[in-house]
């Protein structure tokens, strides 16, 4: 009841908000816009070019010849802003008046090193991202597609500081690591909005396809001042596609894993935009079948089999030219299966872990603002609900089977005001509440396990940024009532940014973050190790979890020239206090492993990420980061409970160096050629008795995963771009060696690349 009363005081402030104060009549003005957007340098027409009046909610893009048009606008004194992926923003100021039609012309200048690319999580606004008061990395489609990857958690490994690990050699349960942290200290979002609730953390990442996104905006470091709890080491922002212009795709892409197994993947995306430009839809459906993938020969799985299918839309709707609805909905079926004996039933397989998904989700916002930009206010409420059948279990047993309910909700409100002068410059207020619940139900009756948790969180947020082109200064706070903790949890920020020159961004940082001492994603998936079935449950005294975050970095973009460089110099320190450590404390009644969350002593984390971008040529880009890393914890802490075994201060499966590199080439105008790896150093990881005979802390070898990828375009009838590709993933095999083989394998025993040498081809069809 208390989230259909406030879904119910949201659609009716909406509701009055346009019908009251900011509906525009819908009068015929005749006064009309037209005109062309070309590339400065080659003269060339740009299509699909955005094209917006500044303080409004009205826009259009280029068409396929680089040309606009805007009917029946309000008359008046506005500025028009052109942006576009790969060029830097223009903006010229023009008089609209009743009955006239201007034309209005622009040339633009590429930035293909996206020195210009907007972001919004950095401080929910809509910020220039060399302006932007923390380092923001962006990660658009092209990414995606060079790099072949066909769902987020394949894309997110080209991000310095960021790695994604596999964590379970039978489900394939895999998570993203930043600034070496595990995933639970990683705050995942969609379009803003913390949906990825600990059930649906367990897959998430892999359960997002490419087709819908349109930009993932990762931000390292803490950000709980902003987005509440478990963003200490950083946030992932997935931005779902907006319709900006009619179009229509459809791809196959296929994968053979090693040789022997198959993955293929069949995305379609369509977007259509009304005549007037004031509504649009996208649609977008991914079809995913991957068989499972024996690499040792042993008859279980290193790859499980995966079947997923994603439906869903995103849409828009503009009263009026200062206000804006979105509605948002997606449904997401995943099967996934690992273990053995895959063509009988779980109960009677040595080793099974399986987990069947049905996930709805969708959201609706509204958003008005003042003509001239000073006002901004939003209100919005997101709601996704998971009902998931599983079976984690071993040694052909019956009662192994779960189901498990989930419903997170979110309500917010968030009002925005520009200050023409605040003190001692301009600046921009931002305050917000919001309230968030999740409701979680995990029932395993074999192994005596019931979760009923239920979690409301009331937060309010206040910041306000000190801004112009040269130096910011954000000062901000959230405070958080999380029915798990007994008090109010304040989380501060503060952030400096000081550009000296144009193309140079100087940052200062620091910022609190906090985890709850809830259950978590790893709670929520059980492992099988040497036969037996191991559990996660919290101590009863478990303290929260906090952070302080500090960071420095110089961000500077150089020309010589047409040559275009970036180089990102950032160093950060974290130190983590009772932080959550899970160790061995024994076996229940039914002999089930029981591994313990508790609080540690404390932890320091600290590093330096590095990134370089050039772009020689228009043609021509090349991107590389590495990050060298030092995490421990302050006291050695123990990870097994054989007493023959040495505590450790190191946190396990955390390289102190790693990278990635991206390469890409367009030698003639319709042939490509990507080129990409990851590098992952050496680590310290646990394996547990079962098919070896004690527990063992090992240390893994290096890896170097290189991929490859050739892609030709053909015009087809105007329009029409037939697209076909091909390419190798780890082409030099650089994959662990020394799995555990059999029924008694320890899962966990996994590292290194997801993939072993692997073929692709693909095929892709549009209509622009």
């Amino acid at each position: 009841m208390r989230l259909l009363f406030l879904f119910l005081i949201l659609l009716g402030s909406v509701h009055h908000s346009i019908a009251d104060h900011f509906t525009d009549k819908k009068t015929k003005t005749d006064a009309n816009l037209t005109g062309h957007v070309i590339n400065k340098n080659t003269g060339e027409h740009i299509p699909f070019f955005t094209v917006s009046l500044k303080g409004t909610t009205l826009g259009t893009a280029t068409d396929e010849t680089g040309h606009y048009f805007l009917k029946n606008l309000p008359v008046g004194s506005y500025t028009i802003r052109v942006n576009g992926v790969g060029y830097r923003s223009a903006e010229k100021q023009i008089v609209l008046r009743q009955g006239e039609t201007r034309e209005l012309n622009f040339e633009v200048e590429e930035d293909i090193i996206q020195l210009e690319t907007v972001v919004i999580s950095a401080n929910k606004n809509e910020t220039n991202r060399m302006e932007a008061p923390v380092v923001v990395h962006v990660m658009t489609p092209k990414l995606f597609e060079n790099t072949n990857s066909v769902c987020l958690a394949q894309g997110l490994s080209f991000q310095p500081g960021l790695r994604v690990e596999t964590n379970c050699q039978n489900c394939g349960f895999q998570q993203v690591r930043i600034n070496g942290l595990d995933g639970p200290y990683t705050q995942l979002l969609l379009d803003g909005k913390a949906l990825f609730s600990s059930l649906n953390g367990v897959y998430g990442i892999e359960q997002i396809p490419a087709g819908m996104i349109e930009r993932v905006e990762v931000m390292r470091g803490g950000g709980s001042a902003l987005y509440g709890a478990n963003a200490i080491g950083g946030t992932v922002n997935i931005i779902t596609k907006e319709p900006l212009n009619n179009l229509f795709m459809i791809s196959h892409n296929l994968i053979a894993i090693g040789n022997s197994a198959y993955d293929n993947t069949t995305s379609l995306n369509a977007s259509l935009i009304n005549g007037q430009r004031n509504a649009g839809l996208y649609i977008f459906g991914t079809s995913r079948h991957r068989q499972h993938y024996d690499h040792d020969g042993d008859h279980f799985s290193e790859i499980g089999e995966l079947k997923l299918t994603t439906l869903g839309f995103r849409s828009y709707y503009k009263p009026s030219s200062q206000t804006k609805l979105t509605l948002e909905y997606h449904n997401i079926q995943e099967f996934r299966r690992g273990g053995n004996l895959f063509s009988l039933p779980p109960h009677e397989t040595d080793i099974t872990e399986q987990a069947d998904h049905d996930i709805n989700g969708g959201g609706v916002d509204f958003s008005f603002f003042s003509k001239d930009y000073t006002h901004k206010f939003s209100l919005y409420s997101s709601v996704q609900h998971t009902d998931r059948q599983s079976y984690y279990g071993a040694g052909k047993d019956p009662n192994a089977y779960g189901k498990t309910k989930d419903l997170t909700a979110i309500a917010g409100i968030q009002y925005s005001y520009n200050f023409n002068h605040l003190l001692f410059m301009p600046a921009i207020l931002t305050a917000g509440s919001e309230y968030s619940y999740n409701k979680l139900v995990d029932k395993m009756l074999g192994y005596h396990r019931t979760i009923d948790q239920k979690v409301d969180v009331y937060s309010f947020f206040l910041q306000n940024e000190w801004k112009t082109e040269q130096f910011s200064f954000l000062l901000g706070g959230r405070l958080d009532k999380n029915s798990f903790i007994d008090y109010i949890i304040f989380s501060p920020r503060i952030n400096l940014r000081y550009n000296p020159l144009k193309d140079i961004s100087l940052r200062v940082s620091y910022s609190a973050g906090f985890r709850a001492p809830q259950t978590y994603d790893e709670d929520l998936h059980v492992t099988a190790v040497g036969g037996e079935v191991s559990l996660i449950q919290s101590d009863p005294n478990l303290k929260t979890e906090k952070s302080g975050s500090y960071s420095v970095s110089a961000d500077i973009y150089h020309s010589f020239g047409r040559v275009q460089t970036n180089l990102l110099i950032e160093a950060y320190y974290t130190k983590l206090k009772h932080i959550f450590v899970v160790s061995p404390i024994g076996y229940d009644e039914e002999g089930n492993k029981i591994l313990e969350r508790r609080n540690g002593s404390g932890a320091k984390v600290k590093g330096i990420n590095l990134e370089g971008k050039i772009i020689p040529h228009r043609d021509v880009q090349i991107q590389l980061g590495i990050s060298l890393q030092q995490n421990k914890y302050n006291r050695p802490q123990s990870w097994s409970d054989d007493p023959d075994t040495k505590k450790t201060r190191e946190m396990l499966r955390s390289p102190n160096r790693y990278g990635y590199f991206t390469f890409f080439t367009s030698p003639f105008k319709k042939f490509g050629i990507s080129a990409s790896g990851t590098y992952t150093g050496s680590m310290y990881v646990p394996h547990m008795a079962g098919y070896i005979e004690k527990d063992k802390l090992e240390k893994s070898g290096d890896f170097f995963d290189a991929n490859i990828k050739l892609n030709y375009d053909f015009t087809i009838s105007g329009n029409y771009i037939l697209q076909l590709n091909c390419g190798i993933q780890n082409i030099f095999q650089s994959y662990q060696k020394d799995f555990d083989r059999g029924e008694f394998r320890d899962a966990g025993y996994i590292y290194g690349p997801g993939l072993p040498r692997s073929w692709f081809a693909g095929i892709k069809l549009s209509l622009n």
